[in-house]
């Protein structure tokens, strides 16, 4: 594979990121217009998602670091709602770094176009 292809496990985690920040964004809106406690946090949250799937799909390295600690951070928040959530973000969390930092991804991350993925 050649480095600057993009690996279909990039592809889903970029995509789920995207898709769980847009739809979150939208979810939690009518809290931020509510002005409810802690909406400008979980907001914040679901943009750094978003954030998180754009430069995954540009191939910035410290953009798969963000997302596994964004993954990270959902689990020790779900404590919060018990052991099912926690159970199910872990389980997310592990499959996210498996994706990201298996080998086609690590390559993809490291290499490609110059100066196209710098940082």
């Amino acid at each position: 594979m050649k480095t600057s292809q993009r690996p279909v496990a990039v592809w889903i985690v970029a995509c789920v990121y995207l898709t769980v920040g847009v739809l979150g964004l939208g979810y939690h809106f009518r809290e931020l217009l509510a002005m409810q406690k802690d909406s400008v946090w979980v907001e914040a949250t679901e943009l750094v998602a978003i954030v998180c799937g754009v430069f995954l799909f540009r191939g910035k390295n410290w953009a798969r670091w963000v997302a596994v600690a964004w993954a990270a951070f959902h689990v020790v928040i779900s404590v919060l709602n018990g052991m099912q959530g926690v159970v199910v973000h872990s389980v997310l969390l592990v499959a996210i770094a498996w994706l990201l930092f298996r080998r086609g991804s690590a390559e993809y991350f490291a290499g490609g176009a110059v100066g196209e993925r710098e940082g």
